[in-house]
């Protein structure tokens, strides 16, 4: 029998691709979509994942005749507040008239067991 292991949940890598740091378990890279590793539980997982966070909103350049411009923040806390990661996802400026949509989801995928070594 081969010995199968997976990752410990939440374990990460550096996608081969775009260099972002993605997780361990992931076949398909979330910032460049490229496909990483052929994954036969990929439609299982597929089904098993929830996204219990979603936000989406349009910030428009209504007031003023010169460029505003913007900066997006993301700050991630844990369960006593404490900040645990602070990242700049993007920046940019927007003259007026324009207008830019920003979209935020948190996926959950069980991260499954670790697999039993067998023996043949």
């Amino acid at each position: 029998m081969n010995v199968v292991r997976k990752g410990l949940p939440g374990a990460t890598r550096i996608c081969p691709h775009c260099r972002a740091t993605i997780l361990e378990s992931s076949a398909r890279c979330p910032q460049c979509l490229k496909h990483l590793r052929v994954d036969p539980d990929a439609a299982s997982r597929a089904a098993n994942t929830q996204v219990p966070f979603r936000v989406e909103g349009t910030i428009k350049r209504t007031i003023g005749d010169e460029p505003a411009e913007y900066a997006i923040v993301l700050v991630l806390r844990d369960e006593r507040g404490q900040e645990v990661s602070r990242q700049v996802m993007g920046v940019g400026a927007l003259p007026p008239g324009a207008e830019r949509t920003f979209a935020l989801s948190v996926e959950l995928t069980s991260a499954g067991r670790a697999a039993a070594v067998g023996r043949g």
